[in-house]
């Protein structure tokens, strides 16, 4: 698992990158001697802020990356790291750039460079404060044990909004009185529901405490959110094991899983943008109004049936299909079985074909669900299922697919005995503990071609 601080380093190249070639354009459309429509006048420019950019982060210590300090911090760093920039872009000239090369535009895109920076950043901390204030883009979390190892990983949360998390309390065994003490580890399956939690980290000693590491991970499995041990001994666990951090703590997930790390999740992501944009041009931009005539010929209502489901991290969202069964009013509370009187007769030709699941790509478009990935439930689903089912919300740690490998394995339709759902569930759990980009491709082809995939479509 690569660190957070590795993921904070590719954000912050990316988006100083972005600054960086706006500046130097900018600069340029400005400057009467350079001509942002010359392209071989402006590139070796490019080429060489570009290339000292990328230099100056492998160069510049990688400390400090968290905004604990307020934005001060982040002016010296800026500060420190454009000084970096100049020094190396003035190594560059002698190496790369060719004759008649102008000394003063390296200052000016600089200078324009760092405001430029300065102003994006102070902007980005400013809304990430008021939307963490506001309780969004942030996972709710909870630190088990109130030692000096929770209270500091508090501190690193309380003053880093980019790291997304939010502090809602300490679950520990004795009460100092404190109002935030939550409540005693006993409680915790009920402080997970009552205080809506999306990620626990555990901060109890090994040693010196009641450690029950295997039963708050089974409460964490049961509930669906994700489970991290920060030990005491950080010194060992940080030579020793490939594990996360969160500032200067090391911390340890006890459940790791390939799309934990960040590099599959961009590469399934960029992947998930491109085929669902493709399809949307491609696919649905003409099958959209012959089908929608057929929807609306066939029986009264609107064309798009639109039902709230789990997604990610318990997350509910709005899932898109194309209506298939005459409107009704136990369409979020009773499933579709063979045979179902609802269904209407271009909703049977749609069921069986897989279109009314068309519009789900949208719903990959914009991030709430991916091609490929465990099916999202109805909430009453979800609701049931979870008592029934020990690692039913395991399925909640990746996104939602619009098709999966369950599915394309003939698992689909209709779960009117619990066997059947418990097979979804292990087909899932397979799923996530092992994703590869060439399973999705796998279980993409199996959708098109297998016969499974249209098993018990109808």
């Amino acid at each position: 698992m690569k660190s957070r601080e590795t993921e904070l380093i590719l954000t912050y190249l990316f988006f100083d990158l972005c600054i960086l070639n706006i500046a130097v354009l900018c600069t340029g459309w400005l400057n009467p001697y350079i001509s942002i429509w010359n392209y071989k006048n402006l590139s070796a420019y490019l080429l060489q802020a570009n290339l000292a950019c990328i230099l100056s982060y492998i160069f510049f210590p990688k400390k400090n990356l968290y905004l604990r300090d307020g934005f001060r911090n982040r002016f010296t760093r800026i500060t420190k790291r454009t000084i970096t920039f100049l020094i190396v872009s003035g190594i560059l000239e002698f190496m790369i750039m060719p004759t008649g090369y102008m000394k003063y535009f390296l200052l000016e895109f600089t200078l324009v460079f760092y405001a430029g920076k300065l102003f994006f950043y102070w902007c980005l901390y400013s809304f990430m404060k008021i939307s963490r204030t506001k309780g969004l883009h942030t996972n709710r979390a909870l630190v088990l044990g109130i030692n000096k190892t929770g209270q500091h990983l508090r501190r690193l949360i309380d003053n880093n909004p980019l790291l997304g998390y939010k502090f809602v309390g300490y679950v520990a065994e004795k009460t100092n009185n404190e109002l935030d003490i939550l409540g005693h580890p006993d409680e915790l399956s009920d402080l997970i529901d009552q205080h809506q939690i999306q990620i626990i980290f555990v901060t109890l000693s090994l040693y010196g405490e009641t450690f029950r590491g295997k039963e708050y991970l089974r409460i964490c499995n049961k509930k669906g959110i994700r489970l991290r041990f920060i030990p005491e001994n950080q010194r060992w666990f940080k030579s020793r094991m490939n594990s996360e951090s969160i500032g200067s703590l090391t911390v340890i997930n006890p459940q790791e899983i390939p799309l934990d790390d960040i590099e599959a999740r961009l590469f399934k992501r960029l992947f998930d943008l491109i085929f669902s944009g493709l399809i949307i041009i491609g696919v649905f931009s003409w099958l959209f109004p012959i089908l929608a005539v057929a929807i609306k010929l066939s029986s009264h209502g609107p064309v798009f049936f639109v039902q709230k489901r789990t997604g990610i991290n318990n997350r509910i969202f709005k899932c898109l299909k194309f209506r298939s069964m005459m409107a009704n009013k136990e369409s979020d509370t009773l499933q579709a079985s063979s045979g179902d009187a609802r269904i209407t007769r271009i909703g049977n030709f749609l069921r069986r074909t897989n279109l009314d699941e068309l519009p789900q790509f949208f719903n990959v478009f914009i991030g709430q669900m991916s091609v490929s990935g465990p099916r999202p439930h109805m909430l009453k689903h979800t609701a049931q299922y979870t008592k029934l089912i020990d690692h039913y919300m395991v399925r909640q740690y990746v996104k939602p697919g619009l098709t999966g490998w369950a599915q394309v394995n003939g698992y689909r339709g209709e779960t009117n005995e619990l066997w059947k759902m418990e097979q979804r569930v292990e087909f899932d759990i397979e799923y996530l503990e092992n994703w590869t980009f060439w399973w999705d491709l796998k279980i993409i082809l199996m959708t098109i071609f297998n016969k499974k995939a249209f098993k018990n479509a109808g």
